[in-house]
This record gives structure tokens, sequence and C-alpha cells, in this order.
């Protein structure tokens, strides 16, 4: 069983889905006082793409992903959201360590010609976490 479990939550096509069985597979593996976190990486808008944004564009979508995450955390005991920025693998791997991790959960999306098996952010994970990892396919 494990006391600190990070589920990487990302929000795109069938995102729901993801966010349930991930939630099942981390409850699933959790000790009774488990911690369950789950994290939103906020990537940086490429200057190109952003100045057809408007201005508070991260602002707004910041508040959005945040609520999501509360809403999604509401619903399991000992869970909390966070939004963080930075890059999605690196910063997963890096929070992980900083809050002594021991599980993560997290999806695999659809991968590309370089990631066969695992999409990109899963597979970087996997490769370089120092806790277990568990992926949903």
């Amino acid at each position: 069983m494990y006391s600190n479990i990070l589920v990487p939550v990302a929000f795109d096509q069938g995102s729901d889905a993801k966010i349930r069985s991930a939630t099942k597979v981390a409850q699933a593996l959790a000790a009774d006082d488990a911690r369950i976190t789950f994290l939103h990486v906020l990537e940086q808008v490429p200057g190109y793409v952003a100045s057809y944004l408007p201005a508070d564009y991260t602002a707004q979508a910041r508040l959005g992903i945040e609520k999501e995450l509360e809403d999604i955390a509401a619903q399991v005991p000992g869970a909390t959201g966070l939004v963080v920025s930075g890059h999605s693998g690196r910063t997963i791997l890096d929070w992980a360590d900083d809050h002594d991790t021991d599980l993560i959960v997290i999806a695999s999306h659809r991968p590309g010609m370089q990631d066969l098996l695992l999409g990109s952010t899963a597979a970087q994970v996997v490769r370089h976490a120092a806790c277990a990892v568990h992926v949903l396919r």
C-alpha cells in the first residue's frame, strides 16, 4: 500500500474516463491514511500563440483548471488538487521527488511514432521516476 500518491491530470479528449480510471487505481493502491494529489502542469503558451490570446488567458485557464481539480479531489478522501507551471514530464518528476511521492498513477495518451507504447510524458515519467509508476492505457 502506498501513502503518498501523485495522479497527473491532463484535460484533453477522453480525460474524464482517464481521470476516473486513475482515481480508482490510486484508491485501490492507497493505504488507509494516504495522501492523493491530483496535479495538472500548466505549460507555457508559445509566444507565437500568446499574441492571439486575451491578455488574461493564462490566469483564467488556471482558475478553471483549479476548480476542476478541486471538484475531482472533493470526491476522494485525503485528496487535494494542485496546478503548477512548467514542462509536464520534468515538472511531474520534480514534484514527485520534492514531495516524497511513493507512487505515480499516470495515463498514457495517444502515442506518436517516437513513443510507440507510451505517450511522451508517460514515457519520460516511467524512465526517470524514483518511485513506482502505474501506467493506464
